[in-house]
């Protein structure tokens, strides 16, 4: 046997399509053949799955369980879960070597997809391809016929991941902490059980929107880096005097925040907010931001004494990364954060969340405080524009090679991030779309249009413009 995947579903950092068109049972089946092959050959016998709300995910979980048994796999099914809970039960559950989150994250209902975790590893890149050649090929295990098939079993992890997340609150002025009115947005999501178990025992006053799980997303799109799908909460911050809102994606390891006075703090004030508080308590230790981040990030945690660190842009990359400098913070502009200091380091948006209440305690000053003391930025948001898969990585190639022999300050880590006398500038390709995306910061809102004017210029020698994707 054997099986090939729609060539758009294999991406960098998860496996992801449409239900009834790129991806069905038979992808399920086929994932579920190769990973538990590739974790048989490492070594490995029993991987945790976990999957989110969707309409589309308890047949993709049982199609995907049916591979992974069929290659002697034994399972731990955690059922409905967060994808960070996944990420928990992998690190708890008793002598499992990896993890399968069936989830769409942030995408519209009717996309699904699978996240994946090797020997407390994020699996991207290279090992996701390789999945579609080992299915390509059906180059998978066999069990004998006197071998028994992998077995599976449900188990119950919300209420040890709710302790868990409960710990971020340890050695708190627990005053300071009961006197706060935080609102919470889980949009239908799979953050739904965990955020009403844990906000149940939680001090303080707290307020749930759409903490019902449904896979339609009937109140708003589950992505809350989009302003828009941030409504709900601003009104319910304004409405009942709350010090702030937190809004979750479709599967819980991403947030997004607004302040008491109803502005949203974006992920590089969030993440120096993150960086006072750790670093307040661990003199010196590394902070990881990705590529896109805000100058303003590197300088902040310089000057607090920690060591800046500067990652490709991705969660999975900026995960590797932690586990091999043993960074003890991290952030990406998605909304992803990593908190490594005391927890495990991979992006848990309850998480975060819980730390935020905690870091507010510990810098003793409110949200909207701690947002108003920070340096200015004057930046766009990430822009992204579509542009042909074909041609995407070639457009950046040709724009690295123009300004590195023109002399330009050019970092080629991850696409080209620009140094300017008055900012800097990025362009880089999506890896997750026929994109590219773009971001500019300058002191002066005038920097900023310079800096897009040039950005627009390196495009239109490569033949692109920007457009909405």
């Amino acid at each position: 046997m054997s099986h090939r995947f729609d060539p758009s579903v294999l991406r960098e950092y998860d496996i992801r399509g449409v239900v009834g068109q790129t991806l069905g049972e038979a992808d399920a089946y086929a994932i579920g053949r190769s990973f538990g092959t590739a974790l048989r050959r490492s070594g490995g016998h029993r991987l945790v799955v976990g999957r989110d709300g969707r309409l589309s995910s308890p047949m993709l979980e049982q199609a995907l369980v049916e591979g992974l048994t069929a290659s002697g796999v034994d399972t731990v099914r955690i059922g409905l879960a967060a994808t960070p809970m996944l990420y928990f039960a992998e690190v708890s559950a008793e002598d499992v070597q990896g993890g399968i989150q069936v989830t769409g994250s942030h995408n519209p209902a009717d996309h699904n997809g699978f996240k994946m975790v090797l020997g407390g590893r994020p699996f991207f890149g290279a090992d996701i391809q390789r999945l579609g050649v080992m299915a390509a090929a059906g180059d998978w295990a066999e069990v004998e016929c006197e071998e028994p098939a992998g077995r599976s079993e449900l188990q119950e992890f919300l209420p040890l991941y709710v302790d868990r997340l409960i710990e971020g609150l340890s050695g708190l002025d627990t005053d300071h902490v009961a006197g706060l009115r935080i609102g919470w947005d889980a949009g239908n999501g799979a953050a739904g059980p965990a955020l009403e178990l844990l906000t149940s025992r939680l001090p303080g006053e707290h307020h749930l929107l759409f903490s019902d799980v449904d896979g339609r997303f009937p109140n708003h799109h589950p992505d809350p880096t989009i302003e828009a799908n941030l409504a709900d909460l601003r009104a319910l911050v304004a409405v009942k005097n709350l010090h702030f809102g937190v809004a979750f994606d479709g599967d819980a390891d991403r947030i997004g925040v607004i302040d008491g006075q109803g502005r949203v703090i974006d992920a590089d004030q969030l993440l120096m907010i993150y960086a006072r508080d750790v670093l307040a308590r661990h003199p010196g230790a590394t902070v990881i931001a990705d590529v896109k981040a805000s100058g303003a990030v590197y300088d902040t945690v310089r000057a607090l004494g920690g060591i800046a660190e500067m990652a490709p842009s991705g969660h999975s990359h900026i995960k590797s990364r932690m586990k091999e400098t043993g960074a003890l913070l991290g952030g990406e502009t998605s909304g992803h954060f990593f908190l490594g200091d005391d927890y495990y380091g991979f992006d848990d948006g309850l998480y975060a969340a819980v730390r935020l209440i905690a870091a507010s305690a510990r810098l003793g000053a409110p949200l909207a405080r701690l947002r108003d003391a920070m340096p200015a930025m004057c930046n766009t948001p990430e822009i992204r524009f579509a542009v042909p898969e074909a041609r995407k990585f070639a457009v950046i190639e040709e724009v690295r090679a123009r300004l590195i022999g023109a002399g330009a300050e050019v970092n080629a880590l991850d696409g080209v991030r620009v140094t300017a006398p008055d900012g800097w500038w990025l362009l880089r390709a999506s890896n997750t779309q026929a994109a590219l995306t773009a971001r500019a910061e300058s002191g002066t809102d005038q920097g900023v249009a310079r800096l897009v004017a040039e950005i627009d210029r390196q495009l239109a020698l490569s033949g692109v413009s920007r457009g909405d994707v």
